[in-house]
């Protein structure tokens, strides 16, 4: 007995794991996927038998002009984003290699925006960008830069630029800390060994701290892409997705399929399209870090 308990002994370690990984992840997307299958609506969702429609769904949303309206927005959300989030995360790093006792209490309190929840950071930017009494046009108001209050969302741009900004704002700790990382690994040695050959400070940057961080930028640029293009929260309560479906990315469009026209058939499909682009960019990952693992061997 003593012999089988020592042999199943580590599968015992992980099954309280497996089972929570069965039932929060593995179920709901294998479920998820025969929903796209079905005509399942608010009428039929407890029926026993769903009609079955193969790949009708998917078809019908690939030929909605809605659906190409999001994934648009989502492209543009998400390359502004990493983009703005990626040079103010670096710059940030590089401030902050030196590890002093200043820097590393400014560091610490530069992690605010990404340790506060999303929708905390939703409501303050929501504020921020009210058209009456918003901290932003009080500022542009008072400086005399406009002569009144900008309705900044109640416009599709206007949204969309308010949104990315908060977005912005809650992204770039999360690139700073990845970054760090790979900074603080780089030997000082490199730079005075650049420094005597006479190497300016943008040939040491472009020559030696670019390539020894990038494993750090493959990973970061690609968990940012990842969790950027599934952002949900933040434009959800900033937004809603509105006006006029001028924020309304793909997550957004498909929650309203399932949560508000109940359809949840075509809302399953929306995310299953989503996930199947996210998949793209996590295989796409992980073999471009095997190609990093094997340069660096």
């Amino acid at each position: 007995m003593k012999r089988l308990l020592h042999k199943w002994e580590g599968y015992i370690y992980i099954l309280p794991a497996l089972i929570f990984m069965f039932v929060f992840i593995f179920y709901p997307i294998i479920y998820n996927l025969i929903l796209s299958f079905q005509d399942v609506t608010v009428t039929t969702l407890l029926a026993p038998h769903k009609d079955f429609v193969g790949l009708e769904n998917y078809i019908d949303i690939l030929k909605q002009e809605e659906f190409w309206n999001a994934l648009f927005l989502n492209c543009v959300f998400t390359v502004v984003c990493i983009f703005f989030q990626f040079v103010g995360g670096f710059a940030l790093a590089m401030v902050f290699k030196k590890e002093t006792s200043f820097f590393r209490v400014t560091k610490a309190l530069m992690l605010i925006p990404y340790i506060i929840p999303v929708t905390v950071n939703a409501i303050l930017w929501k504020f921020f960008f009210a058209t009456n009494g918003g901290f932003i046009n009080e500022i542009l108001v008072g400086m005399g830069w406009l002569e009144e209050g900008i309705e900044w969302l109640q416009h599709p741009w206007t949204a969309m630029f308010s949104v990315i900004v908060a977005n912005i704002w809650c992204g770039i700790p999360f690139f700073m800390i990845l970054l760090s990382t790979g900074l603080a690994n780089i030997p000082m040695d490199f730079y005075e060994s650049a420094r005597i050959d006479g190497a300016t400070a943008i040939q040491q940057f472009i020559y030696i701290t670019v390539p020894s961080v990038k494993a750090s930028i493959q990973a970061s640029l690609i968990l940012g892409i990842v969790y950027t293009f599934r952002a949900f929260e933040l434009i959800y309560v900033m937004t809603g997705g509105g006006p006029v479906n001028g924020t309304e990315l793909l997550t957004l469009y498909s929650y309203k399929n399932s949560f508000t026209k109940f359809d949840f058939s075509v809302g399953a499909t929306i995310s299953n399209i989503l996930m199947l682009l996210l998949l793209v960019v996590g295989v796409f990952y992980i073999r471009m870090m095997k190609d990093v693992v094997l340069e660096y061997k």
